[in-house]
């Protein structure tokens, strides 16, 4: 009794693993913003995490639009495009945090934390100090 009761125990339990979706946790790819149409690809720099702004609503209306919200004086005539954005993530891997993330709609860099929901869905936290953050859902292009 006890065997069968075993055995339907781990049929049971690899019947649920198989019907469950597969979740490689792999962060690094394309991802849309929730805002403006933009688009980031996040990828693997040294022992961290980068991204860049690949392209928004506004640099496919202008590929040469520059970085004029940046609060740093100097960095105002770099382009948008290819703009890195995302900087130093540590962790893994599911969740990667101490990084910076750069705002160009507002030119601030803020503490940041991502987090990969699932295959298709991430969440991104900045704050200037904790409590006062925002966080977003981004959307896996590929």
């Amino acid at each position: 009794m006890i065997r069968t009761a075993m055995i339907a125990a781990t049929a049971l339990a690899a019947s649920l693993a198989a019907s469950a979706p597969a979740f490689a946790a792999e962060v690094v790819g394309l991802w849309a913003t929730p805002s403006n149409g933009g688009q980031v690809e996040i990828s693997r720099c040294g022992n961290s995490l980068c991204g860049k702004l690949v392209t928004s609503n506004h640099i496919k209306e202008n590929p040469g639009l520059k970085d004029i919200k940046n609060k740093d004086e100097s960095q105002r005539s770099r382009t948008l495009k290819n703009l890195q954005m995302l900087y130093d993530f540590g962790g893994g891997p599911t969740k990667w945090t101490g990084g910076k993330v750069y705002n160009p709609e507002d030119g601030g860099t803020y503490a940041g934390t991502i987090e990969l929901v699932s295959n298709t869905e991430l969440k991104l936290k900045g704050c200037v100090v904790a409590p006062m953050c925002k966080t977003q859902k981004w959307t896996r292009i590929r």
